[in-house]
């Protein structure tokens, strides 16, 4: 008999961490398109471990784009989130977008 796996929120967020903690960016953004294709739902967990994974290879690009989804997709962005990004940037050499990002959480009541 074949075994069927049941694709899980914290399946995947327990993947997506395991590839940020090795920095494994591609490999967790791929996850992240694999959550979609299957129609399982991000949560801010599963987004803010992709984004701290784009922070550890300074993708600045790739985390903004993922906080753009977090928008699009209703999850919401809290403090990890923020100083996350906040950090990417800052690697990337992006401060004005740090800057940015920083009133955005006085925005968001962060």
């Amino acid at each position: 008999s074949q075994m069927r796996m049941e694709f899980s929120t914290l399946i995947f967020n327990a993947a997506i961490s395991a590839c940020e903690k090795g920095g494994e960016v591609e490999k967790a953004l791929q996850l992240l398109n694999i959550m979609a294709n299957n129609r399982v739902e991000a949560n801010a967990i599963t987004c803010n471990a992709a984004i701290s994974a784009c922070e550890k290879n300074s993708e600045w690009e790739n985390a903004l784009q993922l906080f753009c989804a977090m928008g699009d997709s209703m999850v919401e962005c809290d403090t990890v989130t923020f100083n996350a990004l906040i950090s990417t940037c800052e690697k990337g050499g992006k401060w004005e977008k740090a800057l940015q990002l920083f009133g955005a959480m006085a925005q968001n009541k962060v």
